[in-house]
């Protein structure tokens, strides 16, 4: 239960705190990317769920609500690996996807400063901390945050793609973390199935 509280915490985090969150705001959004932490937060809750039953069947010393439990782990186990290679193959496609957004909000401003768009893409820099796509001749005009490292963070596309690498790396911990959680309360679970069939036989 904790675990699963846990990674919902994370995948909120990561949603709507993290650096990605400020490209949630405008009309385009990185989706793909997005997905996968809905779906971090959706196991979060399965296993919340999943581990108050565990809980009720060890407190019970039901085998019916031990075996459930175990089948649901089991379940959950598959949906991790799956996911873990679902994130892999996909990340090129979020890294893809988040630059074009920002592409797109700084084409709109290059042909039109000001207004919205001008909001847009200085939320994009302060987020990511960076300014621009390198060239520093129109990286003068450009709306940027104060204090930010010039040239190293001059080129947003490489920082969106350094962020998203550092964010799928929590992911990725996350979910070893979570798997190893998941391995044990199956090895547990199994364990006290034997253990409640072999006091029954005896009594």
């Amino acid at each position: 239960q904790l675990a699963g509280m846990a990674v919902i915490a994370f995948g909120l985090w990561l949603r709507f705190g993290g650096v990605m969150a400020g490209f949630a705001s405008e009309k385009k959004s990185p989706e793909y990317f997005f997905m996968g932490l809905y779906v971090l937060v959706g196991a979060g809750a399965l296993m919340t769920t999943v581990g108050f039953f565990g809980c009720c069947g060890a407190a019970r010393e039901s085998q019916c609500l031990l075996g459930a439990f175990f089948a649901c782990l089991l379940v959950i186990f598959a949906a991790e690996v799956t996911a873990g290679v679902f994130a892999f193959i996909g990340k090129k496609v979020a890294i893809q996807e988040a630059q074009k957004i920002y592409e797109d909000t700084y084409d709109d401003y290059m042909k039109n400063p000001g207004g919205k768009v001008n909001r847009t893409i200085y939320q994009h820099h302060l987020a990511l901390q960076c300014c621009g796509k390198g060239n520093m001749e129109q990286q003068m005009g450009l709306p940027c945050p104060e204090n930010i490292q010039m040239p190293k963070a001059s080129n947003c596309l490489v920082e969106i793609q350094n962020i998203i690498d550092a964010h799928l790396h929590l992911v990725g911990i996350v979910g070893i973390a979570i798997a190893g959680i998941t391995i044990f309360g199956m090895i547990f679970s199994m364990v006290l199935c034997c253990v409640i069939r072999n006091t029954r036989d005896m009594i």
